[in-house]
């Protein structure tokens, strides 16, 4: 099919359609699009509705097509302008001329690694044996001071370690460290049920 498309002399045909042209009294196929004048128009919504004719009548109407039409001259004149294509605001930079922060769209296709090797350095590093690490999970790392590949038994041994220097029975009764005890209890909670310690 996409041999077929690229060898038709008229960009635009729709093949094997079996749309009759919109035109009235016309019986030939409707094989290329236009829109429709009696349909909704193109918006911040969708592009609209469009009607299906066939090659003399779709040439008839592009020629008859004005999409200035409606349009006063100032709106003519920012429409013909090249910076009337760029209504919308630009990401800001940093001084240093970055950008601030990976783009925040999860599901882009970036066949060629353009934006994500940007981006990579940047990125939280993965677990080697691949297992997913949330938010929480890192957090609880930081807490217990373990890095991203840390496993169960370096957990207990990080949690023991800090166990002994934040309890007052263990550290000679000094009671300072009581909220560092309570993150520490936390993280160890919250990392032994985490899939990627299991």
């Amino acid at each position: 099919m996409a041999a077929e498309r690229s060898t038709d002399r008229f960009h635009g045909r729709i093949r094997g359609a079996a749309r009759q042209c919109a035109h009235p009294r016309c019986r030939e196929a409707g094989e290329f699009r236009a829109p429709d004048p009696q349909g909704q128009a193109a918006s911040g919504n969708g592009p609209g509705e469009y009607q299906y004719l066939c090659l003399d009548h779709v040439r008839e109407f592009n020629a008859g097509y004005n999409w200035f039409d409606g349009m006063t001259s100032d709106e003519i004149l920012m429409a013909q302008s090249p910076i009337g294509m760029w209504p919308s605001e630009t990401r800001a930079f940093r001084a240093s001329g970055s950008v601030d922060s990976p783009p925040k769209w999860a599901d882009f296709k970036d066949p060629l690694d353009a934006i994500y090797t940007r981006f990579r350095s940047r990125l939280p590093k993965e677990r080697a044996d691949g297992h997913f690490l949330s938010p929480e999970d890192r957090k609880a790392l930081r807490t217990l001071g373990l890095g991203e590949d840390a496993d169960r038994r370096a957990l207990r041994s990080a949690y023991s370690a800090k166990v002994r220097a934040y309890h007052p029975d263990k550290n000679g009764g000094n009671r300072s460290y009581e909220k560092a005890l309570q993150d520490v209890i936390a993280a160890y909670t919250h990392l032994k049920t985490s899939p990627a310690f299991i």
